[in-house]
């Protein structure tokens, strides 16, 4: 069935009926742009519009199917021919109608499975329902999109694209996981316990475990474990951000010398109590540093917030800058005072964790890290570390130079 000759019949024999577009468009009742079409060979007339089309052209469905006058003798070969046309382009159109609608389904899935990625929040348990039915969604859609007459390799291909899919989500959301530091969409069981102060949510997914320690407050920090070993074994818990904090980060910033001005500002800010503010003083002629947190002391102490930021950044400070010996902590509540020979003789395991004068990031986990946590370890030792002292005035108001401000 040639549409382009068909159309330009049409036209022919429009124009010699003398009448435009929209007037037989009219008389037919559908629009100017339908009766454009049809002349162009762009689209067919519906089935239903054979009849009083040819009535308006005076011509038969015969020859409207021929795209031309048919003489008498040619008559019943080209009714037999143009019925077996027309039987094909009634086929064709039920399978486009058909296809049409596939693909309208596997749209309404695809916009399911984007919701779930972009209108909820992982925490949520309806974005991973979300994307499942948009998955089972555009997979019916695509079963009957697909031109193929065997219903077993159709619904084989169905249910492997099915699973492909839903793996292609897995692993994105693992990746999320590891790079934007979130919940797992994907889980089959989510748990909340404390642990040593700390409230920590489990995320058991199918092929990792993912931690959120220090939940819902600033020093909130993410595991996740791959080999589902913590299930078995302690896991890392520390009161501040590990991320930011924990050895791994700021062993970086070990220096043999305290006049580094950029390196000490840089260290400073990952360590606890950085999110409220400070300024420092570096005391080049005795070794010594001066900190003053914008904050008050007894204000951020809850569960020893404070005393803990203190012990763990005395001892990291020591065990990293070489050559210091003494560090004052300012608040405007009180001050806080230690040096290097009280921390190596009060702080137990100081020295184990230094092996040939390096930090053993394994000890330091154990005997620093995992402490904090431990709040009689911190009420005693903190007690032997620092001298305490009630300001009046912050020692910054009496000192007119000060080497870093952040």
């Amino acid at each position: 069935m040639n549409q382009k000759k068909i159309g330009q019949f049409i036209a022919e024999n429009r124009k010699k009926q003398k009448m435009t577009q929209a007037e037989l468009a009219t008389k037919l009742g559908v629009s100017d742009r339908s009766v454009s079409k049809w002349e162009t060979g762009r689209c067919m007339p519906d089935l239903s519009l054979f009849e009083p089309l040819c009535a308006q052209l005076d011509i038969t469905i015969n020859e409207l199917l021929s795209g031309e006058k048919i003489k008498t003798e040619e008559y019943q070969n080209e009714l037999e021919k143009n019925i077996i046309n027309t039987i094909d382009y009634s086929q064709k159109q039920i399978e486009d109608e058909k296809w049409k609608r596939s693909y309208v389904v596997m749209i309404i899935g695809i916009l399911f499975c984007m919701s779930a990625f972009i209108v909820f929040e992982a925490e949520s348990s309806w974005s991973s329902m979300y994307s499942l039915i948009g998955t089972m969604i555009f997979v019916s859609g695509l079963y009957h999109a697909l031109k193929i007459k065997n219903k077993g390799k159709k619904l084989g291909i169905s249910v492997l694209a099915f699973f492909l899919i839903l793996s292609l989500f897995y692993v994105v959301d693992y990746i999320s996981v590891t790079s934007f530091h979130r919940p797992p969409i994907y889980r089959y069981m989510t748990s909340t316990n404390w642990q040593s102060d700390a409230k920590i949510i489990t995320y058991h997914s199918f092929f990792y475990d993912v931690y959120r320690i220090n939940a819902d407050t600033p020093n909130e920090y993410y595991i996740v474990d791959t080999g589902k070993t913590y299930r078995s074994s302690p896991l890392p818990i520390m009161p501040f951000q590990m991320e930011k904090s924990g050895i791994a980060h700021i062993i970086r910033y070990q220096a043999p010398y305290i006049g580094d001005n950029t390196n000490i500002g840089n260290l400073l800010s990952c360590l606890p109590l950085s999110e409220f503010g400070y300024v420092f003083e570096i005391d080049d002629v005795d070794h010594g540093l001066i900190v003053d947190y914008h904050t008050t002391d007894w204000y951020a102490n809850e569960n020893q917030y404070v005393d803990k930021a203190l012990l763990y950044n005395a001892v990291s400070l020591f065990l990293l800058i070489d050559n210091l010996e003494s560090v004052t902590f300012h608040f405007s509540g009180g001050s806080y005072q230690t040096n290097r020979a009280v921390i190596e003789n009060a702080y137990p395991s100081y020295f184990e964790i230094l092996t040939e004068e390096q930090i053993d990031k394994a000890k330091f986990h154990e005997y620093v890290e995992n402490k904090m946590n431990d709040t009689d370890f911190v009420e005693r030792v903190f007690a032997k570390c620092f001298t305490q002292h009630a300001n009046e005035i912050s020692s910054f108001v009496k000192r007119p130079y000060v080497k870093k401000l952040l």
